[in-house]
């Protein structure tokens, strides 16, 4: 298939990229660069920069390369500062992934891939979170996401075209030495205790100790990014029949401390940390359950385990400790 792919310059749309064409599909990437990198694309998929806000270019992209499929990345995706500037997500966000499911309907392209997020739970009754929870967006953010899955519900009901959804949290560790995560600011747990490990920073803060969990910091769910990137794949091409609605999780969650930890085993460093005051509205664990892609369409990561998401991050941070060359 050809797939367009926005935000394919970004951390798992750059990802995503790489194993479409690993995979055999033609690849056009849609980028506006605010937050990708450019030599994160691979050569060998057509790069068009410009920005999704502006539905004359979203049309013309479309018309020139008339794709059979959308895998949409491209998002703002900050939690904090969906709160602080809620209108960069609940319109710039919204805007964004409306012209693009405009443009599909209009030119017949008829499989549609949403990154979405398990931020859609924001105080889940039930860990591991499942499809079933109540959706209860935790922010703004969350809240974006949401709304561009009702708008392809829609879609799939008047059947204009078919969709996946895809609802994970913390995407984690690199495809490669080199193609990483390299955000600015970063605001990522992993990359950010590396930068210790690495000198770029004093400490680690570890915001509270004393929750209900194991060791008494957060527990979050972390998938490595190329497997995030296989569901999307088979996500795409399961879609002949029927749109699809799944979480994507380990299943089994990491505290703060075990992240600590686990990377100052792999890294050797010392990683010194302090203990601050803990975030406003951070639940003590969030982890999604994904039995139902695993189960539906054979699912199943091939790095699982907390010291390979770290290690992969760490071969990535140790040869660009800079993030991207440009």
């Amino acid at each position: 298939m050809k797939v367009l792919v926005t935000g394919g310059a970004g951390y798992v749309g750059s990802v995503g990229v790489h194993e479409l064409v690993k995979a055999d599909h033609n690849v056009v990437v849609v980028d506006n660069l605010s937050q990708g990198h450019r030599d994160a694309v691979r050569e060998d998929a057509a790069f068009v920069k410009g920005n999704l806000l502006d539905a004359e270019f979203v049309d013309a992209v479309f018309d020139e390369h008339t794709p059979d499929a959308v895998m949409h990345f491209a998002s703002k995706s900050l939690v904090g500062e969906s709160m602080e500037k809620p209108f960069l997500y609940l319109g710039d966000n919204v805007r964004a992934g409306l012209n693009v499911m405009r443009a599909a309907a209009n030119h017949g392209t008829k499989r549609f891939i949403l990154s979405s997020t398990a931020n859609l739970f924001g105080d889940p009754a039930e860990i591991p979170i499942d499809e079933n929870e109540e959706i209860a967006p935790g922010s703004p953010y969350g809240e974006s996401k949401f709304i561009l899955e009702r708008n392809l519900h829609w879609l799939d009901t008047l059947d204009v075209l078919r969709f996946a959804s895809l609802r994970y949290f913390n995407a984690a560790g690199a495809a490669s030495p080199d193609l990483g995560e390299d955000h600015d600011p970063e605001t990522h747990l992993i990359p950010i205790v590396l930068e210790v490990a690495l000198g770029q920073r004093d400490k680690i803060e570890i915001y509270g100790d004393n929750y209900d969990t194991r060791d008494g910091t957060c527990i979050r769910d972390y998938v490595h990014v190329q497997d995030l990137a296989q569901a999307h794949i088979l996500a795409l091409e399961a879609l002949d029949d029927q749109s699809r609605v799944y979480n994507l999780g380990n299943g089994n969650g990491y505290s703060v401390q075990e992240v600590i930890e686990t990377a100052r085993s792999v890294t050797g460093a010392e990683i010194p940390s302090e203990i601050g005051s803990p975030r406003p509205g951070d639940p003590p664990e969030l982890v999604a359950r994904s039995d139902k892609i695993r189960t539906e369409l054979g699912w199943s990561p091939d790095y699982p385990e907390l010291e390979d998401i770290i290690a992969s991050a760490w071969a990535w941070h140790q040869k660009h400790p800079d993030g991207y060359e440009e």
